[in-house]
């Protein structure tokens, strides 16, 4: 390794990831188009979007696995396209599907894997079991991969990404299809990787772990970063205090046109509730009852993520 690639993988001083104007095309489709971003160290950093934002895209090209097609990009003070190999070696990676070996058991999954990176035996082993502990599997240890359940198998994943001790780490979508205790299982190691220091970058269409996971995050739409901040900036920017969320008899929502209008700052129609949106979500509630309206349920609630997706770009999340 030459003293330049030694002193951008140390990265002082610099972010461990920075994108400018970073695009992905596939022959006339534009996958990525010219976003900006950076990330520090021991930042938790999210892209949020429904499917086909463009997303694992940006993951693909920041993991090294896909070429840039235009633009700038650094990962720990490198460019991918020209050291791609010395950058890999310092990244954990958690794909989408898990690709673990079902031909091998828990420990062993760990153990080989560790030696693609050059590591000895007998470190892989040291490692392998410290990393079982840490996602609560040791007892499974000896077990085959295959009978595990879907939050085991994810959460081998991610142990199997941490055997290199990596600077940072890629998630796409790490808790898809899990349940919900499975997500929070995950969410709690993934918490404590970071409270280690290490640098987590994750792409998720799920805008609770989003807020429980991300200090800063961008919003991606239709292949654009729409907006950026931490969950608390964007929800203050781009939404109000409360919701009231009203829900009426089938067929009646159909015929309140204009019965609501100057209830709230902003009225989402959804097919099946109507959301008011004002810092004071109680007082809207009062005023819908006191015009003679009669909502079958009624329920004021703080303002989220998924609120200032709907604002955004008009639709929810998960698609």
């Amino acid at each position: 390794m030459s003293d330049d690639t030694a002193v951008a993988l140390d990265g002082a001083g610099l972010p461990l990831i920075h994108a400018r104007g970073l695009t992905k095309r596939f022959g006339a489709f534009i996958a990525v188009d010219a976003v900006d971003f950076d990330v520090q160290k021991g930042e938790s950093f999210g892209f949020l979007g429904p499917n086909g934002a463009g997303k694992t895209t940006a993951m693909r090209m920041i993991g090294g696995v896909s070429p840039v097609s235009e633009g700038t990009l650094r990962v720990l003070g490198l460019d991918p396209a020209t050291h791609g190999p010395q950058i890999r070696a310092r990244l954990g990676v958690v794909p989408q599907q898990d690709s673990l070996d079902t031909e091998l058991t828990v420990r062993e999954n760990l153990v080989i894997y560790g030696r693609y990176f050059g590591l000895p035996r007998d470190e892989c082993k040291r490692r392998a079991d410290e990393l079982l502990e840490f996602v609560q599997l040791s007892e499974r240890a000896n077990d085959q991969v295959d009978p595990l359940s879907g939050g085991m198998k994810r959460r081998l994943t991610i142990a199997r990404s941490l055997i290199n001790e990596p600077d940072l780490m890629l998630l796409d979508e790490p808790t898809t299809g899990l349940d919900p205790q499975a997500r929070h299982l995950l969410w709690d190691r993934l918490y404590r990787l970071k409270q280690k220091g290490t640098t987590l970058v994750l792409t998720t269409h799920y805008m609770d772990e989003a807020e429980q996971l991300c200090d800063r995050l961008v919003v991606m739409d239709k292949a654009k970063i729409v907006a950026e901040g931490s969950p608390r900036a964007l929800i203050a920017q781009h939404s109000t205090k409360e919701v009231t969320e009203l829900r009426f008899p089938v067929g009646i929502q159909e015929t309140l046109d204009g019965k609501l209008d100057g209830l709230a700052e902003r009225i989402e129609w959804l097919p099946d509730r109507v959301l008011l949106y004002a810092n004071d979500g109680e007082a809207v509630s009062v005023a819908v009852h006191e015009r003679g309206l009669r909502p079958e349920t009624t329920m004021v609630r703080r303002s989220t993520l998924e609120d200032v997706f709907l604002r955004l770009t008009g639709r929810t999340l998960i698609e």
